[in-house]
């Protein structure tokens, strides 16, 4: 098999996670690659990704090495000292709606003197030189003008599409249609982590309702120390967020909770957690004769590497479409890793049209 060249936008802790996991297995050869779901996706393996084009806006990544770049504050994951799955520099890209005001001073964003259109010229220029096949978007909860500039880059530079995180493109109709006509995948949007909040809340979810119990209410909130945290408070850039982690959620349940009835999403900014995430839930239902019951349970897990193998198996599935032309929304592969696709499903069905597309290539609903 040849090598998935991938292009990423957003050179923070989530991608430092990916590479230096990459990097870590590399080292470990006789190790087993444990937090991905497939050791092979269309034959290919976590040691064929490789990052050939990188975009952030920070003025102390932007002009350095990728491979440098992705130790640079305020990334905090620490797991190799060094990259080699990692080439070229670090390219400016527009700012746009991509910096929270919470965020601004850790990021410290480089003064942008081009315009929106010569950075898009630079980008594409970029891409295509690099040979990326498929844009990685791990741009910050918010970005929703950015999301939709790099998501019009890979159309015009003929690139596949992993959407990370809440703004609805590969699950927003109009943006299908796009990608479906130019003939290119797109896996989104917004990571189930491996083993995270949403995945656990939307299993026991489904397990009570399948079980003949009533779900009365339900919540989930969650506590970190990084970016990703610090910049979710601001409330007004959460609305996707929400959205992408209640549905995800309610589309497990036979009836629709009222929406006062549930709470689904971030609470607060811990600064001394870091990158360890912990989520609290709770179930209030009731069962025979209508006595109650109630569960609770809390997770903690390190964030970036939750989400990092969730990146290993999505930019498989981008690529193996690539090597079958299959072009839109994939339907098993995104109802599989993500928390909002075009069309949702229980996983255990998601599971099961996800491996179908890695088996055959088709990309169907049943």
């Amino acid at each position: 098999m040849g090598k998935i060249r991938c292009a990423v936008v957003g050179v923070g802790n989530c991608f430092a996670g990916l590479v230096q996991g990459i990097e870590y297995y590399k080292r470990h050869p006789n190790e087993e690659v444990t937090g991905v779901m497939y050791e092979k996706i269309g034959g290919y393996t976590v040691h064929d990704i490789e990052f050939v084009a990188s975009f952030d806006v920070a003025e102390n990544k932007v002009g350095k090495t990728l491979a440098k770049a992705v130790y640079e504050y305020p990334n905090k994951v620490r797991w190799t000292d060094s990259v080699s799955c990692c080439s070229g520099t670090v390219k400016e890209s527009p700012i746009l709606d991509g910096v929270g005001i919470y965020v601004e001073n850790m990021i410290k964003p480089i003064k942008q003197t081009k315009t929106v259109e010569q950075l898009k010229k630079e980008a594409i220029e970029e891409i295509k030189k690099s040979g990326a096949r498929i844009i990685l978007n791990h741009l910050p909860v918010g970005s929703q003008k950015a999301t939709e500039f790099w998501a019009d880059i890979a159309l015009e530079t003929g690139c596949g599409m992993v959407n990370a995180m809440p703004v609805f493109i590969a699950s927003d109709v109009k943006w299908a249609q796009r990608f479906t006509k130019k003939n290119l995948p797109i896996v989104g949007d917004d990571y189930k982590g491996m083993i995270g909040a949403t995945i656990v809340h939307r299993t026991l979810a489904k397990l009570c309702d399948s079980r003949g119990t009533k779900i009365d209410k339900t919540y989930q909130i969650n506590v970190g120390g990084n970016t990703d945290f610090i910049n979710m408070l601001e409330r007004d850039r959460l609305q996707s967020k929400k959205i992408s982690k209640t549905e995800s959620v309610q589309s497990q349940l036979s009836k629709r909770l009222p929406d006062d009835q549930i709470y689904v999403g971030p609470s607060d900014f811990i600064p001394f957690l870091g990158n360890t995430k912990l989520m609290f839930m709770r179930i209030e239902g009731r069962m025979w004769a209508n006595i109650p019951y109630n569960m609770e349970v809390r997770l903690e897990v390190d964030d970036k590497a939750n989400s990092s193998g969730v990146s290993a198996d999505a930019l498989r599935y981008a690529q193996f479409a690539l090597d079958k032309k299959v072009g839109g929304p994939l339907v098993g592969p995104s109802a599989w890793l993500m928390k909002h696709p075009l069309k949702q499903f229980s996983d255990s069905k998601a599971k099961e049209l996800a491996e179908k597309f890695a088996a055959t290539g088709i990309n169907a609903e049943d």
